[in-house]
């Protein structure tokens, strides 16, 4: 006969959270990195923020702010629109947590390679 393992609790940290998004987000085409995020001395505080990430938990639900620096030659707004949908999805599937609110900050462009 199985045991049935107590019920519990599951923390994931927020770094794991702040790797996931970062690495979705990574993933579109069009995105070139991260930006660190703007905010002065409190950046220094904040988990992620070196990182291109802000998020917040509450609950089972987790917002998230990613900061971006895209190819010249990409669709801005469709990259953006892209972000939200795969950083949304990589939270529900891959943390198992519900996806509340995605931000996604252009914070600048980078010029394509000379040929």
């Amino acid at each position: 006969m199985e045991s049935i393992p107590a019920p519990g609790k599951i923390f994931v940290a927020p770094g794991v959270l702040i790797t996931v998004a970062r690495l979705a987000a990574l993933s579109v085409p069009g995105v070139a990195r991260m930006s660190p995020v703007p905010g002065g001395v409190n950046q220094f505080f904040r988990l992620g923020s070196s990182r291109g990430v802000r998020l917040e938990t509450e609950g089972e639900s987790v917002s998230t702010e990613l900061f971006l620096v895209v190819r010249s030659d990409a669709d801005v707004r469709e990259v953006a629109r892209k972000v939200q949908l795969e950083v949304g999805r990589a939270i529900n599937e891959i943390v198992g947590l519900q996806a509340g609110e995605i931000i996604v900050h252009i914070e600048d462009v980078e010029p394509a390679a000379p040929d």
